[in-house]
């Protein structure tokens, strides 16, 4: 089925889709069900009152579904402890198929299986819907299939893969979850399984070859191989541990994930040479074999050239000893089904070394290699082998500067290691017989940073961006770089479920498939799933808004909208919510759910809060804060729980999952990998000795100095200030403001609060501080209905220190009660700005049927909109013409109060995905002012990414672009119009400055919404 007409079976999947959410209990994800639990007339028994119909296949049968079929068995034994037979009918006799009973299970693949044809001819049953396609499966129950059988539930594959799905299917709706070894997901038991009659069928995949790359693997997947597939020795000439023992494992995991298709290891690993067994195995099993695309020729570069190859790997010099080399590894693979990857880049995946016109070269690099596939394969035409050219980093510079490339050969684009797609196929290109595809990431090495520790990437990310490859008809192959694979166990499958049916899932429908996970993995209610779910939206978006590995001590503002505080409140309630659920699920569900859920949240809340931790005893140290000494304690506590929970992962199932969490993660000093883990800088203060200007530490809410006494942030001179001051308004979102009473050093003292003014509301009118109690946080707010206009009040801190004279400090707490109109709705200034998420607009337009549409989840703080339906046809608009999505505002100021505003779009981060010549954009307008316009994405040096884009606090680093235009505009109620200019622009968040926007890493909160 071609990508056009698969899109065209979207309305009926996605309603077979709800028919799975009918059934009850969710043990299969994304498919319309076929299997039941309970008798009913239209059923067919799999296995009832403890015994199980019988399993026939053909001795003629595909090698693969023979092995695939004794899983299926296997797991039905695993669900109900009943294992059924299993048979090769060898005879059609009526004698020899009288035994097999009235029922039975038929298994087998179309135009392969002699069994399977007999029936079809014999019943005349309809095959049409599976007939010639790729990888579909149909099944059903069929009466008198066979002499002596009454009836059969006849499973039918149109090729290997479509019968090795089709049983993959079945046991993932018994309750064996494809992650039952890899991440010990517990099966869930039933004394009776049955399906329905009619069956469960499932089209050609959206993707044909649907990959994952094992990359990066040292040091924690290497050494847990090491560990547990060898002797200790690891292949003879590389030392690998990757040996057949190993890839059979993960055969089987990408075929139940309906996966076909894999890189191998590579850095210190050779596929074809570790393992003279690899490569007919997985033909064995079923699996595409492949390189990276930096190895051509399914040979492993560089550890296979390094081993066997003279010379330089520099095709313009060398040619005579790379060519050989190549025509080695095209003979050993040809027995075998195989994508094979061509082009070329330099040894150890850098550019080309060549010194000459490298885009002649890697035309002559292919056409050569061609000339190899003919000659292995012996024929003439070439066009009919697998071929894919990845356009990574300068090789898409080669192409964009003319590189001609044979029509059959796959244009794999790639992102840009951090999850966004770098190019899509133009509609000129869309025709090509090669097709195209995706290199995706969820686990890199490289500048800005390395990030391969947990999770740290969004589904909601992955969608978006693969939706575009398949509505550019991106969707040949899909790779998704997966590091070490664990822990990245649910995004893999979310990839590959996406890519193996795009058509069932939908902005609407896709958080569901996390709903659906937790179900199945746990055997959880509908109402612990929806926590589970939650839980896993939220840290990997925590994780996706800046990687573990480049969080600093102040990532997150110390100061402002009380951001490192509400981030650690957010990490501390999903660990508390984790640790209930994981305290309530039955012993066999534990070790999954640590594995995929609890851990990396008890990690990810260890390692912030230690960072965050850091950054505040910096602080207090500096504001002469008795505190910085209990911070400092955490952050040593802290940094000793990470390495605990490392253990604990290790220590799991008596250390099934040893070194798996080897890798480093604390205190990068460049990009790679800190060669190991070192606690962040601390201080402390001499507890001994009290701060200058007295016991007591004032610190206002919003600043990094402190009183009394002298400090560079109370103001400019940092000596000589006047008092802590504050401000508030009725629509600071937070309600209220606070001040810190802190000790400065060791003497006690008792404190009280006053104020002069009876409109000031204060939590805390007294308190002690201590030593062992050093902080004690006062929260001021406002009875709006005594004040009119700005008035101010003092706010008079009073000790009485042990032992010394009382201590007073005044502070200034000004109110200014802003009134909107009764009629007016929308979003409010207040405390110096307005935020807005974009999905909360006051109204949407549609234009030539594009919406601006939410994508639920997606983003750093909430979600996120794009124009939908992505589109092939690439429409674009000029401004003011296209969808518009709009926001209602009220402003009691400007800047300077000079008639201007700065609105700041925060949007995520995307390339110019259809050339530089479409660069992405957006408009703006207010009222019915000029829209104006800001392309945000420059063009870059062919094959490079534009400058932003790159270093520690870049666009992808913060995981964010900030899009700014400056618009004039009065006081006042108004709307802000926000204009399509092309297709794939995500807008997350909208903040208007009026002067008073403060700095943080996430933005103000977002705005009082009247």
């Amino acid at each position: 089925m071609t990508p056009t007409a698969h899109r065209r079976c979207a309305s009926l999947a996605t309603a077979a889709l709800g028919l799975l959410a009918l059934a009850g209990s969710v043990l299969a994800i994304g498919q319309p069900t076929c299997v039941a639990f309970k008798s009913a007339p239209s059923t067919f028994p799999i296995v009832t009152n403890r015994k199980a119909s019988p399993i026939l296949l053909s001795p003629d049968e595909w090698p693969g579904v023979q092995r695939a079929a004794t899983d299926f068995a296997s797991d039905i034994e695993q669900v109900t402890g009943v294992k059924p037979t299993l048979r090769n009918v060898t005879s059609l006799s009526a004698q020899a198929t009288s035994s097999f009973g009235a029922n039975a299970i038929i298994i087998g693949t179309l135009g392969k299986s002699a069994l399977i044809d007999d029936i079809v001819n014999r019943t005349k049953l309809d095959v049409s819907s599976i007939q010639g396609k790729w990888e579909a499966f149909m099944a059903k129950e069929v009466a008198n299939p066979l002499p002596g059988v009454k009836s059969a539930y006849v499973i039918i594959g149109s090729d290997k893969r479509g019968s090795i799905f089709a049983l993959y299917d079945h046991s993932e709706q018994f309750g064996v979850s494809p992650w039952y070894w890899w991440a010990d997901a517990p099966t869930t038991k039933h004394n009776d399984v049955f399906v329905q009659s009619s069956g469960c069928s499932h089209g050609s995949p959206t993707v044909q070859y649907r990959a994952i790359f094992l990359n990066d693997e040292q040091p924690a997947l290497q050494n847990w191989a090491m560990e547990k597939f060898t002797n200790g020795t690891g292949a003879a000439l590389t030392g690998s541990p990757f040996n057949h023992f190993f890839y059979t494992k993960l055969f089987e995991l990408i075929l139940r994930l309906k996966g076909n298709h894999l890189w191998p290891a590579q850095w210190s690993s050779a596929f074809g040479v570790d393992d003279v067994q690899n490569q007919a195995l997985a033909d064995w099993y079923g699996i595409v074999m492949g390189t990276s695309h930096e190895e051509p020729m399914m040979r492993s570069v560089p550890v296979e050239w390094n081993l066997f190859g003279k010379g330089a790997w520099d095709y313009s010099s060398n040619a005579q000893n790379i060519y050989p080399f190549w025509v080695e590894g095209a003979t050993r693979a040809e027995p075998f089904e195989n994508m094979w990857t061509v082009g070329m880049r330099g040894n150890g995946d850098l550019p080309l070394e060549s010194s000459g016109d490298n885009i002649a070269l890697l035309e002559k690099v292919v056409a050569d290699q061609r000339q190899i596939l003919m000659g292995v394969y012996n024929t003439t035409d070439v066009t009919h082998i697998p071929q894919v050219w990845t356009l990574y980093k300068e090789v898409e510079g080669y192409y964009d500067q003319g590189l001609q490339v044979p029509e059959d050969i796959t244009l794999m684009w790639t992102d840009d290691n951090w999850g966004n797609v770098r190019r899509n196929p133009l509609p000129s290109e869309r025709n090509r017989t090669g097709g195209a595809g995706v290199y995706y990431h969820v686990d890199y090495v490289g500048d800005p940073r390395d990030y391969k520790w947990i999770t740290s990437s969004q589904i909601e990310k992955t969608f978006e961006q693969m939706s575009l490859a398949v509505a550019r008809d991106a969707v040949k192959i899909w790779v998704l770089n997966v590091g070490d694979m664990k822990p990245y166990e649910m995004h893999t499958e979310w990839f590959l479920t996406l890519a193996y049916d795009a058509s069932i899932w939908t902005p609407a429908n896709y958080p569901t498939f996390v709903t659906q996970w937790a179900q199945r993995e746990f055997d959880l209610s509908a109402k612990d799933a929806d926590t589970v779910a939650n839980l896993m939206h939220n840290v990997t978006r925590h994780n996706m808004r800046r990687k573990p590995e480049l969080l600093n001590s102040t990532t997150y503002s110390l100061v402002n909208y009380r951001e490192a505080e509400n981030i650690v409140a957010e990490l501390q309630s999903m660990v508390a919510v984790s640790t209930q659920l994981y305290n309530k699920l039955p012993t066999d569900a534990q070790a999954a759910f640590f594995q995929l859920v609890h851990h990396p949240i008890l990690a990810t809340n260890t390692l912030t809060r230690m960072w965050i931790a850091a950054g505040q005893n910096i602080l207090r140290a500096s504001q002469a804060r008795l505190s910085a000494n209990d911070l400092a304690n955490q952050v040593e506590t802290l940094f000793t729980q990470d390495a605990a929970l490392e253990k604990d992962y290790h220590s799991l199932l008596d250390g099934k999952w040893d070194h798996m969490m080897d890798q480093t993660h604390v205190m990068y000093y460049y990009w790679q990998q800190p060669m190991t883990n070192t606690m962040p800088m601390i201080t402390k203060v001499q507890p001994s000795k009290q701060a200058l200007a007295g016991a007591m530490r004032i610190v206002p809410e919003g600043s990094m100095g402190a009183w009394p006494g002298d400090n560079q942030f109370n103001c400019a001179l940092g000596y000589g200030c006047g008092n802590p001051a504050l401000t508030i308004d009725p629509f600071v979102p937070a309600g209220n403001r606070f001040i810190d009473v802190g000790a400065g050093g060791p003497t006690p003292f008792t404190f009280t609060v006053t104020s002069n003014a009876s409109w000031v509301k204060i939590s805390s009118s007294k308190g002690s501080i201590s030593p062992s109690s050093p902080e004690q946080r006062i929260f001021f707010s406002v009875d709006w209905s005594k004040v009119s206009g700005v008035q101010t009040a003092t706010l008079t801190f009073t000790a009485t220190p042990k032992g010394q004279p009382q201590l007073s400090v005044p502070a200034t707490l000004t109110a200014n009660h802003t009134v909107v109109p009764d009629s007016f709705k929308g979003f409010v200034e207040g405390d110096g700005g307005i935020s807005i998420e974009a999905s909360h607009s006051s109204r949407n337009t549609t234009v030539n049927g594009i919406t601006w549409t939410e994508l639920p989840g997606h983003g750093r703080t909430l979600s996120a909109v794009t124009p939908w339906p992505r589109g092939g046809n690439e429409l674009n608009f000029t401004a003011g013409s296209g969808p518009s999505i709009e926001y209602d505002f009220f402003l009691f100021n400007t800047q300077n109060q000079g008639g201007n505003v700065t609105v700041t779009a925060l949007v995520s981060p995307s390339l110019n995905t259809l050339g530089d010549d479409r660069p992405l954009g957006l408009a703006f307008q207010i009222d019915d002012g000029e829209p104006q316009t800001n392309y945000f994405v420059p063009a870059s040096v062919p094959g490079q990414v534009p400058a932003p884009w790159n270093g520690n606090d870049g666009w992808v680093a913060n995981s964010i672009i900030s899009v700014l235009v400056v618009l004039s505009v009065q006081p006042g109620a108004h709307t802000l119009k926000v204009w399509m200019i092309e297709p794939t622009v995500v807008l997350q968040k909208i903040v208007i400055d009026t002067g008073g926007v403060r700095p943080s890493y996430l933005g103000p909160p977002e705005s009082i919404r009247v």
